[in-house]
């Protein structure tokens, strides 16, 4: 079983700046690729950032410069840290842990975060 939680979230006023942390915990051999997505009221959900294994990040246009993903591969951990929040990046936050790769298992799994409410209001 594997459980994956993210903190972080909250109000911020724009131009200030938050930083997400998404834990995943289980019996977890190896993780492929861990990221953030987002889903505002009435849209989809969207990629916001991307990060392998291997360090190699990826970031939705809107948010490049802004926001850092980064991983710790050892404590199977992700955190986005994000600058010169606009009121356009209110959503709530979901963290994925993709190519999940259980002891004793050949399957590869994902999984979701519960998701935690990022609003940036003045």
């Amino acid at each position: 079983q594997v459980n994956v939680v993210e903190s972080g979230g909250g109000l911020v006023q724009p131009g200030g700046s938050l930083r997400l942390s998404c834990a995943a915990s289980g019996t977890i051999f190896s993780i492929n690729t861990m990221a953030w997505y987002r889903q505002a009221p009435g849209k989809q959900r969207e990629l916001v950032a991307v990060v392998t294994s291997k360090g190699t990040t990826n970031y939705t246009d809107s948010v490049k410069g802004r926001f850092t993903i980064s991983r710790d591969n050892a404590k199977n951990t992700v955190s986005l840290q994000m600058n010169s929040l606009k009121p356009e990046d209110t959503a709530v936050y979901y963290c994925n842990a993709d190519g999940v790769k259980i002891f004793r298992s050949g399957i590869y799994y994902q999984y979701w975060g519960q998701g935690t409410q990022v609003t940036v209001s003045s």
